[in-house]
């Protein structure tokens, strides 16, 4: 394991941490209040190659390893958790293309999502059916050399902006994943606004009737949706998700320790008090302890270790959950104020509990890891 940074993955973390520190922090409040993300801020993240990560150099991408990648998903998750979770939806979309879709698929799709000159967003979620993936209902039918889509998708991540979508359909009973452009005839897109968290995150509705897509957008074949493309893309979405949830807890230990070391109360300092300290200890074990998880499951990731896949599980269940309690005791700490828009604890809190929820809610993840424990004791 790869407990520490490389001189090279330092000074990505530093040019990272510059960046969100002087481009995104300032509007992420903004961005959360008017449930928008500005296209000049999504512009400047693209010009920093942020957006091919996960891309080969062949494609224009910038071949991180999956160590500085976590980095970067965990700085752009301090600073805004919508604008990470535009991160973690377009390179999924990308890696999925990369790794399963056809030659001509690659040479039109990578080049133009590796520059961020087009979104890409994940259509797998509907109103009926989220972690239970199987019980999709949409469906692709087959007519001559192209696949006719009927259905609705729900809780699309930057599904109002994106330029296309990998998009998962029953085909005869079988999950597969297509390859659907924005501007395709019978696909409508209704903004969601009003949610708890990533507010920014502009969620959208996918409706699709009598929607036509050429039969070469199949990704990876009849029935791989799940078993291949998505498990796949999932990996790689909870991954970020792990990371990002680390930046949160980070930021609202951050929050609190400067809020301890100039509130008074009593006559103290906040930081003076005992279980003050204790929450402040409390955060600072759970976010190093997830940070270690997060660099495991990348290191893995990068030797090709199998077991990266539970590792992820691990690290998304951990991280998300220190997430929530580092954000919840930052917000009692500050109290009231803590309850208000004038600090950004509040809203920590609501998006580390959005990040329990997404990318497999925690009670699935919890299914699974047990599941790996009764194997590994047999």
């Amino acid at each position: 394991m790869q407990t520490t940074l490389t001189d090279q993955q330092q000074s990505a973390q530093a040019r990272f941490k510059a960046f969100v520190r002087t481009e995104i922090l300032p509007h992420a409040d903004r961005i959360d209040q008017e449930e928008y993300t500005p296209r000049e801020l999504i512009s400047k993240m693209a010009q920093q190659g942020f957006f091919g990560t996960f891309l080969a150099e062949e494609w224009g991408g910038t071949a991180m390893d999956m160590i500085t990648s976590g980095i970067l998903h965990e700085e752009v998750g301090y600073g805004c958790s919508s604008l990470r979770s535009l991160l973690t939806v377009h390179s999924m979309v990308s890696y999925a293309i990369q790794k399963w879709g056809k030659a001509h698929l690659k040479a039109r799709w990578l080049p133009l999502l590796a520059s961020g000159a087009r979104l890409g967003a994940f259509a797998l979620s509907e109103p009926h059916a989220g972690s239970d993936a199987k019980s999709i209902e949409t469906t692709a039918t087959l007519q001559g050399g192209s696949y006719r889509l009927q259905g609705q998708k729900k809780w699309i991540t930057y599904g109002q902006i994106a330029d296309v979508f990998l998009l998962f359909a029953q085909v005869e009973g079988k999950v597969s994943a297509f390859l659907v452009e924005r501007d395709t005839p019978g696909l409508s897109i209704i903004p969601i606004r009003g949610m708890l968290g990533t507010r920014g995150s502009m969620l959208a509705e996918l409706h699709l009737q009598n929607c036509r897509i050429p039969a070469e957008n199949l990704i990876g074949g009849t029935g791989f949706g799940l078993a291949s493309v998505a498990t796949s893309a999932l990996d790689i979405g909870r991954y970020s998700v792990a990371c990002g949830s680390v930046g949160i807890a980070q930021a609202a230990l951050d929050a609190s320790l400067r809020f301890v070391h100039t509130r008074k109360q009593y006559g103290a300092f906040l930081k003076e008090h005992q279980l003050i300290r204790e929450m402040i200890t409390n955060m600072q074990t759970n976010v190093s302890a997830a940070r270690l998880l997060c660099r495991h499951a990348g290191y893995l990731k990068d030797i090709g270790d199998p077991t990266t896949l539970m590792e992820t599980f691990i690290a998304k269940y951990f991280a998300s959950t220190a997430a929530v309690k580092a954000a919840n005791d930052a917000v009692q700490i500050h109290g009231a104020l803590g309850c208000s828009n004038e600090y950004p604890v509040q809203r920590y809190l609501r998006d580390a509990k959005i990040m329990e929820i997404i990318e497999g809610s925690n009670q699935i993840q919890q299914i699974h890891i047990a599941q790996y424990s009764y194997q590994q004791h047999r």
